[in-house]
């Protein structure tokens, strides 16, 4: 009994030692050398981790045994996960990316880019396995969800169009919780093109900043569904992230999905989703890294 009890206390003095042990952060995983650390390690449990791993190929995104994300959804009917998503060669890494493991994946969008004949849209959306749409871990208690964006300046994104990038849609699909865009806000055009922007349920914009064009900029957003608020945190770069809201009044009820991608909108009609203007032979693309949500409960936020 004696020799057991110290067994087990070395085991938990070891585990504690490492990086992220005994936080639900990332441990280091034996096999693979590690000869370059992420800039920064998670420090909450995670609940749907959306870095993929760097062994993953094009084609293992079009199955349920190996993707992170829904192969199915959302997307144009004539197109695979494995012709939309990109993974570019990106140094340096995305702030809570370790290289050795995981890799960053940019998500594109063309002419065929149709979900549902939504004809007004050009969209690609990541959704996490296990982001069900209703009862999802994902929309319950507080939730904290990560990423950073990188411009492709091969691939730009025509800021005269309206753009959802990652965003939390109601299960009735009659609301998003929160939008995060970029471009033309339509029906707004006080708002500036050239930001990356936070809006609330109610489409009104609570943050903004400058989109970069050289670096990662890094986000992450906590949603508060026991008290109905979001808050917002942001930085660039490698530097940690900072709040740069107060965890605003927002209507968080209604449950859902996340998405990260691209929704593009159309000009020139009153119908956007069915209808609209988008130059032909569209070729355009966000890169993304350090994706995931994480739990947040007792105020738990990886910066």
């Amino acid at each position: 009994m004696h020799h057991t009890s110290l067994l087990l206390s070395l085991l938990a003095t070891t585990v504690a030692a490492l990086p992220g042990g005994g936080g639900g952060g990332n441990l280091h995983r034996p096999g693979r050398p590690r000869p370059q650390a992420p800039k920064a390690e998670t420090l909450c449990p995670i609940v749907f981790d959306g870095r993929p791993d760097s062994s993953l190929q094009p084609l293992d995104f079009d199955d349920w045994n190996t993707s992170p994300f829904n192969p199915d959804y959302v997307k144009g009917a004539s197109l695979l996960w494995s012709d939309i998503l990109k993974f570019p060669t990106v140094n340096p890494p995305a702030r809570f990316d370790d290289p050795t493991y995981q890799q960053p994946f940019e998500v594109t969008i063309n002419d065929s880019s149709i979900f549902n004949n939504q004809r007004g849209f050009r969209r690609a959306g990541l959704q996490f396995q296990g982001d069900t749409n209703r009862n999802s871990p994902g929309s319950s208690g507080i939730k904290t969800i990560h990423f950073s964006l990188k411009w492709d300046a091969s691939r730009p994104l025509n800021l005269s169009h309206e753009y959802l990038n990652v965003w939390h849609e109601t299960a009735d699909y009659s609301a998003n919780q929160f939008n995060f865009q970029a471009g033309a806000i339509l029906g707004q055009n006080s708002l500036a093109r050239d930001t990356w922007k936070v809006l609330n349920r109610q489409n009104r914009q609570v943050w903004s900043t400058p989109i970069l064009r050289n670096e990662w900029q890094n986000f992450a957003i906590t949603l508060d569904f026991n008290m109905n608020t979001l808050r917002v945190y942001y930085s660039r770069g490698d530097e940690p992230l900072r709040s740069v809201t107060n965890a605003l009044t927002n209507n968080n009820a209604g449950e859902g999905q996340y998405q990260i991608g691209i929704l593009r909108k159309p000009t020139g009609t009153s119908d956007v989703v069915n209808s609209g203007y988008h130059q032909r032979n569209l070729n355009e693309g966000l890169i993304y890294g350090s994706v995931f949500v994480e739990d947040s409960e007792g105020g738990c936020v990886s910066l």
